[in-house]
């Protein structure tokens, strides 16, 4: 089976969300105005997500630049994901690149993370695969899933390093393990490529009980176009699931 699944855009990075929604901001805005730190930075993702408040990434984005101000990584990261997804505001690569590489050197995964991806595709920064890869490596050893795929993907088409089949077979096997669902599809891919079938196909049900509909549209085409009698029932698996979520999303789309 030939491997797809490149860089795909990140799943919205999240702060834990507290319980009940509206008694839950209730304490956040009260802490918040107390000024503790984690309040500042839940108070800017409630706003983005409109948890228990009204929603306002406008303020959102205020939010978590006070938070990153003083020193809070996931808010830094989160601000980041505003400038370049241009939620509350102008889209601003640059700005989101400065974000998240402060992020990413306080130690936080998911701001190496989008660093890295920024870097891969020369957005807001200069190109540059080599310093992506170093970026997801930092990522991946510190337990980052879908940073663990990406660095297999770079060992397996020898992006930026020698190709190395068994490196990107253990990249792979870590993400998987860790419940990405592109490293459990890339992990059965390179199964499958070594006649392991019923491993392949425990890896590949995994991704899809896992995976989004952007996902699993694309390893659904894969998988159809592969055409492996071991994986038949699987790929119909796949179809069935897509067209499932799709019906949901058009409903979802048509409701007033």
């Amino acid at each position: 089976m030939s491997h797809i699944l490149y860089r795909i855009e990140e799943d919205d990075a999240a702060l834990p969300e507290p319980g009940e929604p509206v008694r839950a901001a209730r304490w956040i805005l009260a802490a918040a105005e107390a000024g503790e730190l984690e309040a500042l930075a839940l108070l800017g993702q409630i706003l983005l997500d409109g948890n228990g408040i009204q929603r306002d990434p406008a303020l959102a984005r205020t939010w978590f630049a006070i938070a990153a101000g003083r020193g809070h990584a996931m808010a830094g990261n989160m601000l980041g994901r505003c400038l370049e997804l241009g939620w509350g505001g102008a889209v601003d690569l640059a700005a989101a690149a400065r974000c998240y590489r402060q992020a990413a050197e306080r130690g936080l995964d998911w701001g190496m993370y989008n660093y890295a991806n920024l870097l891969a595709t020369g957005r807001g920064v200069e190109r540059d695969q080599a310093g992506a890869l170093i970026w997801y490596r930092r990522a991946a050893e510190r337990g980052h899933a879908k940073s663990m795929n990406l660095v297999g993907r770079y060992y397996e088409e020898g992006r930026t390093v020698p190709r190395d089949s068994q490196a990107a077979f253990a990249w792979y096997r870590r993400s998987a393990e860790a419940g990405d669902f592109r490293g459990q599809f890339s992990y059965a891919s390179v199964l499958a490529d070594r006649g392991r079938w019923d491993e392949a196909r425990h890896w590949l049900r995994q991704a899809l009980a896992l995976g989004h509909l952007r996902f699993l549209r694309r390893a659904r085409d894969e998988l159809l176009r592969a055409a492996f009698p071991q994986f038949a029932d699987i790929a119909q698996a796949y179809v069935q699931r897509c067209a499932e979520l799709e019906t949901e999303e058009a409903a979802a789309l048509s409701a007033p």
